[in-house]
């Protein structure tokens, strides 16, 4: 099946420091390391980010988010410069992707997001300059912190895609590299 996705960048391969960087922002919190680690997306990334409409943080099932305390994707989005709008949700819990192979990732992903329930006009204007907007018609650059075989990027795309986004990019500090064995 053809991609959700446009176009695509990592800042780089998740291996050795950058790999490293992840794991300190990720698992034991350190959010500081957000504002210099968005700063790298936003430099890499700049073609991808020069003429969207605004960034979509990959979604944390509630539970999780309330474990980690944090959505890492979320607060990447914040430093990339266009409004950061909270459009998708995620609905199941499903196990860590980590370990699993590919075809299993994808199954895993499937229909697990959905669109984020419109806030009341009242709510106005969120954390951070945030808010939810409608992405109808719109260019939207989807943000995760690393990308293995794409499944989480494409499932939350295909999403995007249904609520009429014109065009879907993604943007991830890290990228899985497999390499062939000679």
């Amino acid at each position: 099946t053809p991609s959700a996705l446009d176009r695509g960048r990592a800042v780089g391969p998740y291996e050795s420091t950058l790999r490293q960087l992840v794991h300190l922002f990720k698992y034991t919190r350190r959010h500081t390391l957000a504002a210099p680690l968005g700063a790298l997306m936003r430099q890499h990334g700049a073609d991808l980010l020069a003429d969207a409409d605004c960034v979509i943080p990959v979604p944390l099932h509630p539970r999780r988010r309330r474990a980690r305390g944090f959505n890492q994707a979320a607060e990447l989005a914040a430093y990339l410069g266009p409004p950061v709008v909270h459009a998708l949700r995620r609905t199941v819990a499903t196990p860590p992707q980590t370990g699993l192979p590919a075809a299993q990732r994808h199954r895993n992903v499937r229909g697990v997001f959905v669109p984020a329930r419109p806030r009341p006009w009242w709510m106005g204007w969120g954390k951070r300059g945030t808010r939810s907007v409608a992405v109808q018609g719109a260019c939207v650059v989807l943000v995760d912190d690393v990308a293995t075989t794409g499944a989480t990027l494409e499932a939350c795309a295909r999403v995007l895609r249904g609520c009429g986004a014109r065009e879907v990019r993604a943007l991830t500090l890290a990228r899985v590299v497999r390499r062939e064995s000679p």
